[in-house]
């Protein structure tokens, strides 16, 4: 019976697999919210009530693709702010770490550039929920770096929010270029100047992190 129930769960989660994929591939040219269930039943090649085995509507489906989407880049996310090496490397780091995260799951990274201001709110709310804790995990990564000695913990995790928004629009600007750019050279080029647009941009996010208390407290800032 143990055996029977385990093939059977396993063929569900296949099933459940399946229905994701599927979905991901149709949203490459259109938003969820005008994907129909059909659609991805039809695609899969299983009747529209087998959908409902797995997911409760197109948004409970949207839901689990965030959580696939983004849950996997949690340690991803601290190792971009992680203390280790100078800030050079550290930016270096976290460009490369971007680019190739992009390179590999496309249509994960264009489903939530897409969505995350989409028509679907329980969508939004699951992927703002996933970058709250991205922001929260970033800002306890923050706090162990010496130079964030003496910020408040709200000072801190407005850094935070700042680097995971700009580490999204990273990926959407690598994300364009791929999508853009058939010539390999063209597309060398244009990744080359994502790249350096990128570096700058976290190189000044670090000078003014460096600086914050230097001046007079404000808005409730620490003062050194």
């Amino acid at each position: 019976m143990s055996h029977t129930l385990g093939v059977r769960q396993a063929q569900k989660q296949k099933t459940r697999q399946a229905l994701l994929d599927a979905a991901l591939e149709l949203l490459e040219g259109q938003s969820l919210s005008s994907l129909g269930l059909r659609e991805v039943t039809r695609a899969v090649g299983v009747a529209p009530t087998a959908f409902y085995r797995h997911f409760r509507s197109t948004a409970d489906l949207g839901v689990a693709l965030v959580e696939e989407a983004l849950g996997s880049l949690h340690p991803m996310i601290r190792t971009t702010v992680t203390a280790t090496g100078d800030s050079e490397e550290r930016i270096a780091r976290a460009v490369a770490l971007i680019a190739g995260h992009v390179d590999a799951h496309p249509a994960h990274v264009r489903f939530v550039t897409r969505e995350r201001h989409g028509g679907v709110r329980p969508v939004r709310e699951a992927i703002r929920e996933q970058l709250a804790r991205f922001a929260g995990e970033v800002g306890e990564a923050l706090a162990e770096d010496p130079v964030s000695l003496g910020w408040s913990e709200d000072d801190r995790l407005m850094l935070a929010q700042l680097y995971v928004d700009q580490m999204l629009a990273t990926a959407s600007l690598f994300l364009e270029v791929l999508e853009a750019e058939t010539d390999p050279r063209g597309q060398e080029r244009e990744r080359e100047r994502v790249t350096r647009l990128a570096t700058r941009q976290l190189r000044l996010i670090g000078i003014g992190r460096r600086h914050w208390l230097d001046g007079p407290a404000e808005d409730g800032r620490t003062a050194p």
